[in-house]
């Protein structure tokens, strides 16, 4: 069984394993046809997610909160950068009542990130989480969080309002984080990680994206050292190129690849490793509550 990557010097058509078939499906229909009456938003449908069908059918979607803008400028990210507009304090009103209007079993919160205020939006994050709760009291959440610069005020907000999942993405190894994440930093992210388990968080789950460059010996390593401070659940998938001005694609990683690191990583410990093409942080989220 090969697991060599395809490399790609110039752009290239995507390898068959990235090549999805459109969503189909009753429960994918009648939730795309409430985000359409309703004009709602989901990160599932702005960002054209492969898995979206798949999620919607098993009653999962991720929405975005704190605005469209990032005041980050990552190289592989498709988000907005730019001076975000003000807080929109109806927000988690908002997000609650497309939760219950979409029926959604389990819901996956993000955000851009706001280094442009004080509380870094860990105020609006909390409060989200509240407004679901009291709206969607059957609904388990996960909340895929920045890491609020690494302070723990911020960061208690969220451990406060005891989301079932906490998740924060290191995105790639530690060699390339200055160069993917620019103004993130590897070791604040595995304490961000840490803190939250230690201050009592019971699923843990951060993420990793593939094609960037980096080498095998560097994705076990960011394994290891996501295990080495209690992480539960680790997602690994392959990177693709959101414009012409964002990092380009290294390489496509081979599906034969990623269930070496599937293998590695249960092997190690991990009570759930997501590793495929396709994945995304979000991808399966809902089984990740065993």
């Amino acid at each position: 069984m090969s697991t060599e990557t395809v490399k790609t010097d110039r752009p290239a058509p995507k390898p068959k394993w990235l090549r999805v078939k459109l969503p189909t499906g009753k429960k994918y229909t009648e939730l795309r046809g409430l985000v359409d009456k309703y004009s709602l938003h989901t990160i599932c449908a702005s960002g054209s997610c492969p898995n979206m069908g798949e999620c919607w059918g098993e009653g999962t979607a991720t929405f975005m909160i704190l605005g469209n803008t990032c005041t980050r400028s990552c190289g592989f990210c498709g988000v907005k950068t730019g001076r975000p507009e003000s807080l929109d304090w109806d927000e988690p009103e908002k997000v609650a009542r497309s939760i219950k209007i979409m029926n959604i079993k389990h819901a996956v919160i993000t955000s851009v990130d706001r280094d442009d205020i004080k509380d870094m939006g860990s105020i609006i994050w909390a409060e989200t989480v509240k407004a679901i709760r009291r709206m969607n009291p059957e609904t388990t959440l996960e909340t895929l969080i920045p890491d609020f610069q690494g302070v723990t005020r911020n960061i208690d907000r969220i451990i406060a309002v005891k989301p079932e999942v906490v998740s924060h993405n290191m995105e790639t190894v530690k060699r390339l984080t200055r160069e993917v994440r620019i103004q993130a930093k590897y070791e604040r992210s595995l304490e961000v990680l840490q803190y939250l388990k230690k201050q009592g968080i019971n699923r843990t789950k951060s993420g990793i994206m593939l094609g960037l460059g980096e080498k095998e010996d560097e994705v076990i390593e960011t394994m290891h050292d996501l295990k080495n401070i209690g992480l539960d659940i680790v997602t690994i998938g392959q990177y693709l190129q959101p414009s012409k001005k964002h990092l380009a694609v290294k390489e496509f990683i081979t599906p034969e690849q990623f269930k070496k690191y599937e293998t590695i990583g249960l092997d190690m410990g991990f009570r759930h490793v997501e590793s495929g093409p396709l994945v995304r942080s979000s991808y399966k989220a809902q089984k990740h509550l065993t």
